[in-house]
């Protein structure tokens, strides 16, 4: 399985390319274990009411376009849709204002939107003296004000996972402060795991990965849920 992961890496890393895109991302994780948001990619020509009949809402519509690695920053990202038709009328507002920003959108990722939880920040980059590093932290969007977070040289082990998580400032958070249902630390665990296990993404794709950033990780007492991930590639001097 992370061969295949590491194999679709390297093609990328080759094509030129500096950072996936998130469907590419998401797929990733959906293929190394880590849950992902059902979702529906739409490309032009698509019928977006019956791209999205099967999903759940309410529903987040994301731009995918390159170069572009924070939506929200260009408002490229609608949340709480209701259906299809929200979804099409999201699709023409959104591409419109991008446009107005020499933006063109080369698809659409719609999305179930997680359920309510504590957010969680799985991260790791690659430390040019000790190489690969995994890092954990509480706040979300937020992380860098809290500066609330945790690293470790890849690869770890569960034990590892366990105490970044014990070393966090608001680690109460998790077990259920002040009458809070506490979240699932297992599968935060898994997802630490994941990453920066052995054999996890940050060791299989050493030679491709810069960055990864899944931010936010939505974490209640039944799942965490990958709600946003960037990966960075290496530098190859290719031309995109």
């Amino acid at each position: 399985m992370y061969e295949q992961v590491a194999m679709a890496l390297r093609a990328a890393r080759k094509n030129g390319q500096h950072a996936l895109d998130e469907p590419t991302g998401k797929n990733i994780l959906r293929a190394v274990g880590i849950r992902v948001p059902r979702s529906v990619v739409i490309e032009a020509g698509m019928d977006a009411h019956a791209a999205v009949a099967d999903l759940k809402p309410p529903l987040a519509l994301k731009v995918v376009a390159t170069g572009v690695i924070h939506k929200s920053d260009v408002g490229g990202v609608k949340l709480n849709l209701r259906n299809g038709a929200d979804v099409a009328s999201a699709i023409a507002d959104l591409a419109q204002s991008l446009r107005a920003r020499d933006i063109q959108a080369e698809a659409w990722l719609v999305e179930e939107m997680a359920p309510r939880g504590v957010e969680v920040v799985v991260g790791g980059t690659m430390d040019p003296e000790f190489g690969p590093m995994v890092m954990v932290g509480l706040g979300g969007v937020f992380v860098e004000v809290l500066k609330d977070v945790a690293f470790r040289i890849c690869p770890i082990t569960e034990r590892d996972a366990r105490d970044m998580l014990d070393e966090l400032k608001g680690a109460a958070l998790l077990h259920g402060a002040r009458g809070s249902e506490p979240v699932n630390i297992d599968a935060i665990v898994e997802v630490l795991l994941c990453v920066g296990g052995e054999g996890g993404l940050l060791v299989s794709g050493e030679d491709e990965i810069a960055e990864i950033d899944i931010n936010p990780l939505i974490v209640s007492r039944q799942s965490a849920v990958a709600v946003d991930a960037r990966f960075i590639l290496k530098n190859t001097g290719a031309k995109a």
